[in-house]
């Protein structure tokens, strides 16, 4: 199949396959999986944090956050269009009785100074205590600027909060401004880094933070079910994708921008050219029916989630080739 739902949907190589399989193993629970440990070892000194944690989900990782950061009857402010606000299930007003406060993202991605300081809650028994900042890079396949995120960290220290990055796609980010990694990360308190989308591993998020701050992460882990046994044939494929899938991101943006640009030049189709990761948006408007060519392209094996607001994903297993089957494909039934 040629999918474009997302980058979740990439499959391990065989080189990563032969790696999960010779994997060492233990009991992760006891800490005893040496692959997992090697795994958060080694996050520690690539993102230059206290500590790691291996969890099942991006998902996973930022309930763990909010619940370190928080407590109950706490408040976190995010945008209104941030993952773990909008896509993961109410998990921290439901796991974690923590009160969300969405501001409504710019254009770029961001969350003016001047609303979250509106939304921070005085010190008054009538109010949740307004602990954290929550922000995502890449948000819907947009960078965040490093001027904007030196800004947030001087914000947060400024008005006493914390600083979370949602970074399940903070490679992307640092591969389109061409810096590393750390010069996103640096500027927070906490950092989750997703392994299974672009960077091809089957399953699998890591927490990074402070000593403290994963040790509470790691017993929330545990009574939200995510302590995992041996678990090391999974980190053992985040390793491998750490270490060898990170450049080729470079690819999947250059396929985004390729795909962007042909799509724009078919009829009742408008692109938003303003991506410059690995994500395409595009307004459909014509009389015929999206969700009928999405059925007639999946019959010849070719997958994207139909709506107006179409969202169309390159990752490591889209290649040219694939994008000018699907455009071929398209524009015979638009």
């Amino acid at each position: 199949m040629i999918d474009f739902r997302s980058d979740t949907v990439t499959k391990p190589t065989k080189a990563m396959r032969d790696i999960m399989y010779n994997a060492p193993v233990g009991d992760d629970v006891y800490g005893d999986d040496e692959s997992v440990n090697q795994l958060e070892a080694s996050a520690c000194k690539r993102f230059n944090f206290e500590s790691a944690i291996f969890c099942s989900s991006g998902t996973q990782a930022n309930l763990l956050a909010l619940m370190a950061h928080c407590e109950r009857g706490d408040e976190y402010i995010c945008g209104q269009n941030a993952h773990n606000y909008k896509f993961e299930g109410g998990g921290a007003a439901v796991l974690g009785s923590i009160q969300p406060q969405p501001i409504e993202n710019d254009a770029d991605g961001s969350i003016p100074f001047n609303k979250i300081t509106a939304a921070i809650k005085p010190d008054d028994c009538h109010f949740a205590k307004t602990r954290l900042l929550s922000l995502e890079n890449t948000i819907g396949g947009k960078v965040l600027p490093l001027e904007y995120l030196a800004q947030a960290r001087d914000f947060v220290n400024t008005h006493n909060l914390a600083l979370h990055l949602d970074g399940a796609r903070a490679f992307n980010a640092a591969i389109e401004l061409n810096v590393d990694i750390t010069e996103i990360t640096k500027h927070f308190d906490s950092v989750s880094i997703c392994l299974s989308k672009g960077l091809g591993a089957p399953v699998g998020s890591l927490l990074l933070g402070s000593k403290a701050l994963i040790n509470k992460a790691r017993r929330w882990r545990k009574v939200l079910g995510g302590g995992m046994r041996q678990a090391g044939m999974l980190a053992a494929a985040g390793q491998f994708a750490l270490e060898q899938n990170v450049e080729r991101l470079k690819d999947d943006h250059a396929n985004a921008r390729y795909l962007a640009q042909k799509l724009s030049e078919l009829n009742g189709f408008t692109v938003d050219m303003s991506n410059t990761t690995n994500m395409v948006y595009a307004t459909y408007a014509s009389s015929k029916n999206i969700k009928e060519i999405a059925e007639t392209l999946k019959q010849q094996g070719i997958l994207f989630s139909p709506s107006k607001q179409l969202r169309l994903v390159t990752h490591l297993d889209i290649t040219r080739e694939d994008i000018d089957i699907f455009l071929n494909a398209l524009s015979a039934h638009i």
